[in-house]
């Protein structure tokens, strides 16, 4: 038997909204998609060079009850047709994610539905499932504008949390960068632009962290760095730009891949004889040279790597609704979803999450 749900996100600056249909015959997936509309808000937040959480709330409130009609209009459905709506919870801006929670409830309540509230997180973790039916277990590295975290996903719920970020996330150190250097917002897509023309060693730049055997990340002396490098060129000249966004970039990379290793062997110890899957989700998987240095460690280790297409790895509602489905699926609280007067939470870490039941 499908099942059909609605899914909500608005944990940051995106608006979106998403119809996901799971056969509950198949244990792993994948899914069907729908519909998956999202309102980015790039535009309102570029002159500040990163997300103003005001902003964001205030467009998600103008926004979200048109993203929700045309996601329920492209799939052809009406909302007495669901079996479930999800709404992103947390982690998240308070602001945004209290507009999806409230639609969500909402919409919920007065068409007789369950509710579920869903960790962002775990949304990311599980859409790999939606696109490629991947089985449990499988190493998990999600890299993103807020997140960077290396965890064993186990199977829905349990989570084991190798390493984290001690401080800023990837996609906000790539964001820093790209506003010191003057590349414009977001920082990610411009970095990797101005670095293809950049030489990858031409400015010396550290890996913190790296060489001790640990899995935990750190980029906030990196990018300080970067603006002690930037000022010693003053004035800094475009090619010097190129170099100095290629060296970060790489730098990025090279930490990325030396904490990853020393997860991959951490899961191995854990997991063989079974087939070593590695999973990479999040916005920071877009870029071209973390996914080749990525791809080619994995291989080295005999992981094969998994990346969801470039649209369901930054922020989405598909996934929202794939992660209410699968729970939905294995009868979470009984089949009657989450309570109603579940508020939204800015900090909700993976290892918070249990199994349904």
């Amino acid at each position: 038997m499908p099942l059909t749900v609605l899914g909500i996100e608005t944990s940051c600056d995106e608006t979106a909204a998403a119809l996901v249909r799971l056969d509950t015959a198949q244990a792993d997936g994948p899914g069907q998609i729908l519909s998956n509309i999202v309102l980015s808000q790039t535009k309102a937040h570029a002159s500040y060079g990163g997300v103003v959480p005001e902003i964001a709330a205030r467009s998600h409130i103008t926004s979200l009850d048109i993203i929700i009609h045309e996601a329920l209009q492209t799939a052809n459905y009406k909302v007495a047709q669901l079996d479930a709506i999800a709404a992103t919870a947390g982690p998240g801006l308070i602001g945004g994610l209290m507009v999806g929670m409230v639609v969500g409830k909402t919409l919920a309540l007065a068409s007789h539905k369950p509710f579920l509230a869903i960790n962002h997180l775990e949304a990311h973790a599980l859409t790999v499932r939606l696109t490629q039916g991947l089985s449990f277990p499988y190493l998990l590295l999600l890299i993103s504008g807020g997140h960077c975290q290396l965890v064993s996903v186990e199977k829905l719920g349990d989570y084991i949390l190798y390493g984290s970020t001690l401080d800023d996330a990837p996609g906000e150190a790539f964001d820093k960068a790209a506003k010191l250097l003057g590349l414009g917002y977001p920082g990610g897509p411009a970095v990797e632009e101005h670095a293809k023309q950049g030489t990858p060693i031409a400015i010396d730049l550290p890996r913190p962290l790296t060489g001790d055997g640990g899995c935990d990340f750190s980029f906030s002396g990196l990018k300080t760095a970067l603006r002690h490098r930037a000022k010693a060129l003053e004035p800094v000249a475009k090619q010097q730009v190129a170099d100095l966004a290629a060296s970060f970039q790489t730098a990025i990379a090279d930490c990325l891949c030396e904490r990853t290793q020393n997860a991959f062997q951490r899961f191995q110890a854990t997991h063989k004889p079974q087939k070593l899957q590695f999973v990479v989700a999040g916005g920071v998987a877009a870029n071209q040279l973390v996914r080749q240095r990525l791809g080619a460690c994995a291989e080295k280790n005999g992981f094969t790597m998994h990346i969801a297409p470039a649209a369901l790895c930054t922020d989405n509602a598909a996934m929202i609704a794939w992660a209410g489905a699968e729970r939905l699926r294995l009868g979470q609280n009984n089949g009657s979803g989450d309570k109603l007067d579940m508020a939204a939470r800015a900090r909700w870490a993976l290892t918070d999450l249990t199994p349904p039941l």
